[in-house]
């Protein structure tokens, strides 16, 4: 081997190394990467006076009656949420379940020969399955603004009793595979409260349980405005997991991001950073509330949403601060209601002309959910809140729809990149490195772990499930 001549000698590059390596390690250490873990699509959020250990199933069975009532099959769905190609789909009863048939009976030849019947007819399938199978991905017990102010003896009450309805729920298998509640801000006015209701339904669900929570448990902070306000739920935590035999670290929270003050600290500095160091490694999450966030903003009533351009912004800051963190992040949800605003009764059905209003009223705020969850996936939040369970479907539909709708090229891209042992590729006019590699790859994760895309389909990547 040649010998090179060099100026740099190890004595003086050692404390240079040195440096560097204390940089490297505080870096990997802060942003560790994302989690590999499944991360919901879907957080479900009501009132803590309603739940029940069967609420996920129950909000599920109302799901399906209103497809039942409003989408019954896939055409009707495909073509009220306007997928491309529905429009020149059947819309006569017969020859839509001829079609059916015909997909059902051979899926990749319909691929190919008619893709818009295959997207709709697929879509339309794993969207029914998923809500017979779970309807719910994660569940927020709200005793805040779906709760609201109560006299001090009934929060107690309804703390301690769905303490008791989550042990239930575990012990009878009907609790989503992600749930938590939301307690009260820790503003000046609220902070004893929310401690004490925090206090009484860990208390409780501990003890019923034998100091076992359920899986993915988390406690949600709203409005957070200062790091001390995370400090303070941390250092609850700590009392309680020792009081109560629970191990050190167990109990985990997510951060609501609903003020400009949860953007930018007082001194300019985006302000979520210290936030999540705060939290010591317990924090998961962090939601952003749209309407909390557009009224700080002194936005009127009239132009709250979730495509406003200020929410826009205030999502950008929170991808471009929690990138790399592990902590996952979440959109908001969408305030207008998918129901029929004439309601039937034993003594007086509806007319034509009443079922004719409902099913355009719940088909517009239908496609107005459709195109805000798929303004979320545009700006890559993959988890979004849903109020209402006839908004289920449509979440499902937007995202299983993204999925299936770039999962052949995707697939070919992932497949060729790892066929040429990770090196950067060239397929078409497309150029992959090993951060596009990576980012294909989290693609198909969160394809199979939301149930839009089947496991043997992922395989069409040319990996293995475990890989």
């Amino acid at each position: 081997m040649k010998t090179y001549e060099t100026t740099l000698t190890n004595d003086l590059t050692s404390s240079i190394l040195s440096r560097l390596q204390t940089a490297n390690t505080a870096f990997t250490q802060r942003y560790p990467g994302d989690s590999p873990a499944r991360q919901p699509i879907q957080t479900v959020y009501g009132g803590a006076q309603m739940f029940k250990s069967d609420t996920a199933q129950k909000l599920g069975a109302s799901a399906l009656a209103t497809m039942a009532e409003y989408a019954p099959n896939f055409v009707e769905f495909a073509q009220c949420l306007r997928f491309k190609g529905a429009e020149i789909l059947p819309t006569e009863s017969s020859a839509i379940e001829a079609l059916a048939t015909t997909v059902q009976a051979s899926p990749h030849a319909a691929r190919t020969e008619n893709e818009a019947a295959w997207l709709a007819h697929t879509v339309y399938s794993r969207v029914m399955e998923k809500l017979r199978r779970e309807a719910v991905e994660d569940f927020r017990i709200d005793f805040e603004d779906g709760y609201g102010n109560r006299p001090d003896a009934e929060e107690d009450h309804h703390a301690e009793f769905t303490a008791l309805e989550v042990a239930k729920g575990m012990k009878e298998g009907t609790l989503p595979p992600f749930i938590g509640i939301r307690i009260k801000t820790f503003s000046e006015e609220l902070k004893a409260r929310s401690i004490r209701t925090l206090d009484i339904f860990v208390t409780t669900l501990v003890g019923a349980t034998n100091s076992i929570l359920p899986p993915n448990f988390v406690v949600t902070l709203p409005k957070v405005i200062a790091p001390e306000q995370v400090t303070a739920l941390v250092e609850i935590f700590k009392i309680l997991e020792t009081k109560l035999s629970l191990p050190s670290g167990s109990l985990k929270l997510e951060i609501m991001v609903e003020t400009p003050q949860s953007i930018f600290d007082p001194q300019g500095r985006t302000a979520l950073p210290a936030f999540v160091a705060a939290a010591e490694g317990r924090c998961t999450g962090a939601h952003f509330g749209v309407y909390d966030y557009t009224a700080s903003c002194n936005i009127t009533a009239s132009y709250q949403s979730l495509t406003h351009p200020a929410c826009d912004f205030a999502r950008s800051v929170m991808k471009v601060a929690l990138a790399g963190t592990g902590v996952w992040i979440s959109d908001g949800a969408t305030n207008i209601m998918p129901v029929g605003q004439h309601k039937a009764s034993a003594d007086k059905p509806l007319t034509q002309e009443q079922h004719r209003e409902n099913h355009e009223a719940v088909h517009r705020a239908w496609r107005l959910n459709f195109e805000h969850v798929n303004h979320t996936l545009m700006n890559a939040y993959y988890q979004g809140w849903d109020l209402h369970p006839a908004q289920f479907p449509i979440r499902y539909a937007a995202v299983y729809l993204f999925y299936l709708s770039e999962f052949k090229g995707a697939a070919l891209r992932l497949k060729t990149f790892m066929g040429k042992a990770a090196q950067a590729t060239l397929l078409g006019d497309v150029f992959d490195d090993a951060a596009t590699g990576q980012g294909l790859l989290n693609f198909f994760l969160r394809g199979v772990n939301c149930g839009a895309i089947t496991e043997q389909e992922a395989l069409e990547t040319g990996l293995t499930i475990e890989e």
